[in-house]
């Protein structure tokens, strides 16, 4: 399963259905979940609490992909490390 991961956490993957997944807080989940009209990301039968389905309509702006990656990365590096 390939993931990235910044201070001990991780902040992106793929599953098994070659989605991705991308880790922000709960209230920016909340937010973009609404805006981007996406929904929690699930992997291998489990809901990934933290993490946003990146969408196909959401692929076709890769610079907004880069732009959420690293506000997660961002994120994560904010969090206790591991």
């Amino acid at each position: 399963m390939p993931y990235t991961s910044a201070n001990g956490h991780m902040f992106s993957l793929f599953n098994s259905a070659d989605e991705i997944g991308i880790r922000f807080s709960k209230e920016v989940q909340k937010r973009y979940m609404e805006s981007y009209d996406t929904t929690i990301y699930k992997s291998y039968n489990s809901v990934m609490h933290g993490y946003i389905l990146i969408t196909n309509e959401m692929m076709e702006d890769l610079n907004n992909v880069a732009k959420l990656l690293d506000e997660s990365y961002d994120y994560v590096m904010s969090l206790e490390s591991k």
